[in-house]
């Protein structure tokens, strides 16, 4: 545990220098996107035959799709490029192993950095979407954990990739191939009942789908009799992932 607790005061440490920036671009990423989908795109629904979507406006049913869609995003990138480089071009895991901490510790400390960031984010967010008036239930403050969680079940297993890994070709396959069709097709910007069967089949197999429904049920105040099934699968993500990273990063450290 105090091997963790290192590793995570490392990030902490590095992260003083960078915090302005990151702060600045959590609030005014929702901002933009809020703005023109949420409200721009949201006027000519409501001037449509159906004035609503699930029941909702249209900003209030985007917000909490792209809070999850969000973290989704930003574990791929906390997760690819910067593992590598740790592993890899800087050495940082080299020079942590050469003292008491474990491959365990790293683990431990890096996913306890990356809920941190996670939740940073998804804070700032969250506020975001307070301003917006699409928060209409007390328990809306339960999708930053959801949004969380979304992100450990997509950042767990491509960690676990990652440590695989000698160069970074692969990444922006998965940003291509994975992340940018999920963030268009897992129920962010359009309900996923309105895709062909065989779409919606491979949506559900993913855990951004899952997020989104917790998520946005939490925020509209609609609870969901399968809220537990989205749990369920978005934990199974997550331990699966994790326990696959431990594996591969202790092949990948320790010869």
């Amino acid at each position: 545990m105090t091997g963790a607790l290192r590793v995570l005061e490392h990030h902490l440490t590095v992260y003083r220098r960078t915090w302005k920036g990151s702060v600045f671009m959590s609030f005014v990423s929702p901002v933009l996107f809020l703005t023109a989908m949420g409200l721009g795109l949201g006027s000519l629904i409501s001037r449509g035959p159906v004035r609503t979507v699930d029941g909702v406006s249209y900003v209030a049913f985007l917000a909490p799709g792209l809070l999850a869609a969000t973290a989704m995003q930003s574990a791929y990138v906390e997760t690819t490029y910067p593992i590598m480089a740790r592993m890899q071009w800087l050495r940082t895991y080299d020079g942590m192993l050469a003292t008491p901490i474990r491959v365990l510790d790293v683990l431990a400390g890096e996913f306890g950095w990356l809920a941190v960031r996670l939740a940073l984010s998804s804070c700032a967010f969250f506020l975001v979407m307070v301003l917006f008036g699409t928060v209409h239930s007390g328990l809306g403050l339960l999708a930053i954990g959801v949004a969380v969680l979304t992100g450990l079940a997509f950042g767990a297993p491509i960690f676990a990739f990652t440590a695989t890994q000698r160069t970074d070709t692969s990444f922006a396959l998965i940003g291509r191939l994975l992340i940018t069709p999920l963030f268009l097709l897992g129920g962010v910007f359009f309900p996923i009942h309105q895709l062909p069967q065989l779409v919606q089949g491979i949506a559900w197999i993913t855990p951004l789908a899952h997020g989104v429904a917790l998520a946005r049920g939490l925020a509209v105040g609609a609870a969901s009799p399968t809220a537990g099934i989205h749990l369920a699968v978005l934990l199974a993500y997550a331990a699966i992932g994790i326990v696959a990273a431990g594996s591969t990063l202790q092949r990948r450290l320790v010869p």
